[in-house]
């Protein structure tokens, strides 16, 4: 019978080979726009969904998208220290599915986010959803990743609690 070290290492090691999943269509998909479309580029696919080139320099909704330049190194040290504290977490807690899932696809999308910033100092989004003239923050797989890992992880506390 396996260890639990042994069991848990081998728990950690799916994890993080789905992590380099996402990173890996994350850093696909942004190859692809980079190769193919000019920054500010908008190529409508349906009434309500474009495909563009944009780059964002600050956070999640290009929060702090104007400062001086000091915000690359912030959001890739938070992010590097994000990494580091879900691979413990995952380490520790990855035999509970949902939560192990949650923080899968935030770490994949996170290090997807945190490989451009330190290759171009900013983060290549190209997904635009829009309605009625309204739209919404340009995106990218990435964010896509720590959007539906958030949901879980918010799911998964509301059933530990339903539970409790």
């Amino acid at each position: 019978m396996p260890s639990r070290s042994s069991s848990s290492s081998s728990g950690l090691t799916t994890w993080l080979l789905i992590a380099a999943l996402i990173i890996l269509a994350d850093q696909l998909t942004k190859v692809l726009i980079l190769r193919t479309f000019q920054l500010g580029d908008v190529h409508p696919v349906t009434s309500f969904f474009d495909v563009v080139r944009a780059h964002n320099f600050g956070a999640a909704f290009s929060f702090l998208h104007g400062a001086s330049g000091w915000q690359r190194w912030f959001f890739l040290g938070l992010g590097l220290a994000a990494a580091a504290f879900i691979i413990w977490m995952l380490r520790r807690h990855g035999h509970q599915k949902l939560f192990a899932w949650a923080l899968t696809l935030i770490l994949g999308g996170a290090l997807g986010n945190v490989i451009d910033r330190a290759i171009h100092g900013y983060v290549v989004d190209f997904i635009q959803v829009h309605a009625g003239g309204w739209y919404f923050p340009a995106f990218n797989v990435a964010d896509s990743a720590i959007t539906v890992g958030a949901i879980l992880l918010i799911l998964d506390e509301l059933r530990r609690v339903r539970r409790a």
